[in-house]
């Protein structure tokens, strides 16, 4: 009896060990990877929300959307073929790429000491002109993502990409009173 239900445990840990590892496989990076050599090379706070603005902006005009920019031709920035997914994947992008921008700020908020600097400029900029800027340009980019995305939670009845939504509006609720708590400071 002993050996049957040791063997019976021993094949149900084997399932479940090659079930989880078919299910971690499904896991889908929210960036491609010309975009991670971007992010990777872009280390100074102020120069890395904008790349990941860039990268959010790059996952609206996927999803056939208008992020209202205007970014130059001249870049010449490699960021690799055009972002792909279903409508789903594509919001859970953004929604990661714009959580990874906050944690990235509240990272260097937490330990300004550990700041990194573009080492390639004349006069490498403090935390104090670096922090700012980099709160205020992904507040300007929230500024323009909410309306875009009240209006595409209005048109959607997929319950599902709805609260994707919500939760995206939410983000951007915090990061435009996050700057509003920068300038009172």
């Amino acid at each position: 009896m002993t050996f049957r239900v040791s063997k019976f445990s021993f094949i149900a840990i084997c399932l479940l060990l090659l079930g989880a590892g078919s299910v971690k496989a499904q896991h889908r990076d929210y960036l491609t990877d010309g975009e991670i050599e971007v992010v990777r090379d872009a280390q100074q706070l102020d120069n890395r929300v904008n790349v990941l603005v860039k990268i959010i902006d790059r996952r609206f005009t996927a999803l056939g959307i208008d992020p209202g920019t205007n970014h130059s031709k001249k870049d010449k920035t490699d960021w690799g073929p055009d972002p792909t997914g279903s409508r789903a994947e594509l919001l859970g992008d953004i929604r990661s790429i714009l959580q990874k921008a906050i944690d990235d700020i509240n990272d260097v908020a937490e330990r300004p000491d550990l700041m990194v600097t573009d080492v390639t400029e004349r006069k490498p900029k403090t935390f104090k002109e670096v922090f700012p800027l980099a709160v205020k340009n992904l507040a300007a980019a929230a500024a323009r993502y909410k309306p875009l995305l009240q209006a595409e939670g209005a048109k959607n009845t997929d319950r599902i990409q709805t609260g994707m939504i919500a939760n995206i509006i939410e983000l951007c609720d915090e990061i435009t009173a996050s700057v509003t708590k920068l300038s009172t400071t």
